[in-house]
């Protein structure tokens, strides 16, 4: 069965089959994941693919060792993985918006999310392409949707009825992305999930710092708050 793991914020890998997809591995700086007394290394082991839904730094965290240690390719949105790639990552698999991409043991879709992505580099806004959701299709039946940073917006409808996504990894910590009220909306009003997990909390003083107010507007019923580190069947 697929095992989903959360390591704080956006990052989580799913496995399916013989694979593992690192998603956002923010890590080092991420104090959600340097408080559980894990490493980089440990949550590197085994991964077969990275997969990134954006370019801020709490996203793109510790891609480029990831990627060298284990020589998995970047899947990412075209300017992203150019510009990953320019950073010492070896191996890229780009795609963009409404694009599939066909793997041994699942499909992987770049989707819309609303939100921006640069990063600031020697004085330079450097533009990294759209921001993405990633819908997972895997071999095992079941499709995760990764919204990645994204606020609510109506076209998720059109993204449920393609994709029928049974697993949904909802940014709820407001600011940023979506909070606990507009979250859950988008759950109840576009989704029929059955399993529902929370992401981008709990990370910095300026967003929410736990789900609670996420499962209460979602009436509790569907929605996983993951442990650090501690895999979870779907």
């Amino acid at each position: 069965a697929m095992q989903i793991t959360w390591f704080g914020h956006s990052c989580f890998r799913i496995d399916t089959g013989k694979s593992r997809i690192l998603i956002d591995p923010f890590l080092t700086g991420n104090p959600t994941f340097e408080d559980s007394g894990q490493t980089v290394r440990d949550v590197a082991k085994g991964v077969t693919h990275v997969a990134l839904t954006h370019g801020h730094e709490d996203h793109t965290g510790n891609t480029v060792e990831i990627c060298k240690e284990t020589a998995a390719p970047l899947i990412a949105v075209y300017e992203l993985a150019v510009h990953m790639a320019s950073l010492g990552v070896e191996k890229i698999d780009p795609g963009n918006t409404g694009g599939t991409q066909h793997h041994e043991d699942f499909d992987l879709t770049f989707v819309p999310a609303w939100h921006s992505s640069g990063v600031f580099h020697e004085g330079r806004s450097i533009y990294l392409g759209a921001c993405s959701g990633l819908v997972i299709a895997t071999s095992e039946g079941k499709t995760v949707y990764h919204m990645g940073d994204t606020a609510i917006f109506s076209d998720l409808g059109l993204i449920n009825e393609i994709y029928r996504p049974q697993v949904g990894i909802v940014p709820i910590g407001d600011r940023f992305t979506m909070g606990a009220k507009t979250a859950a909306l988008a759950c109840k009003r576009f989704f029929e999930f059955e399993t529902v997990i929370p992401c981008h909390y709990g990370t910095f003083p300026i967003i929410d710092q736990t789900a609670d107010k996420f499962v209460a507007e979602m009436g509790g019923n569907t929605v996983t708050v993951p442990k650090i580190g501690v895999p979870f069947t779907v």
